[in-house]
């Protein structure tokens, strides 16, 4: 199998940008039903208009820099940082007096930060809460093995060390 190759950037890019934008080119590098990559450039004085968005989304600057809103809450973001946009949050970006070059790594579906806690060790959300929303007491099992109190014999011939 060929390997693939994507090109994005300079010559790649939509010259008007995604909808909702305003001096900012961009380019979809990969999309299918898991989620969507995309490069963006924005001129000096390049906007997203605040929107939302179902989708957990990063947002990674990759050169220059400007701004992104979250929520009502700004912060200034410079290459080698990247902005979590939360599923549902109003969030936008710009760049002020210079360029800033973007990837947008947009997540299909929900979130599933609390099954990955349960797969780290940890209960988390509703799972940890019994009945009132109080803490759970988990107690530790009991019980036995079944067969033997021994462990089998190695099988030399099954390439087990003796």
């Amino acid at each position: 199998m060929p390997i693939e190759i994507r090109r994005f950037g300079v010559g790649q890019r939509r010259p008007d940008g995604p909808p909702g934008t305003s001096g900012v080119t961009g380019q979809v590098i990969h999309s299918d039903a898991r989620g969507v990559i995309s490069e963006l450039a924005f001129a000096p004085k390049g906007v997203i208009e605040p929107h939302t968005n179902p989708n957990t989304t990063w947002f990674i600057v990759i050169e220059g820099g400007g701004w992104v809103i979250v929520g009502g809450e700004r912060a200034r973001i410079a290459a080698g940082e990247a902005a979590l946009w939360p599923p549902d949050v109003p969030h936008g970006a710009w760049a002020d007096r210079g360029h800033m070059r973007a990837f947008v790594v947009e997540f299909a579906g929900a979130d599933d930060a609390e099954f990955r806690g349960i797969l780290e060790g940890r209960v988390a959300g509703a799972l940890a809460a019994g009945p009132g929303g109080s803490a759970r007491t988990v107690s530790r099992g009991e019980g036995t093995f079944t067969g033997s109190d021994h462990p089998p014999a190695p099988d030399p011939e099954a390439g087990e060390p003796h």
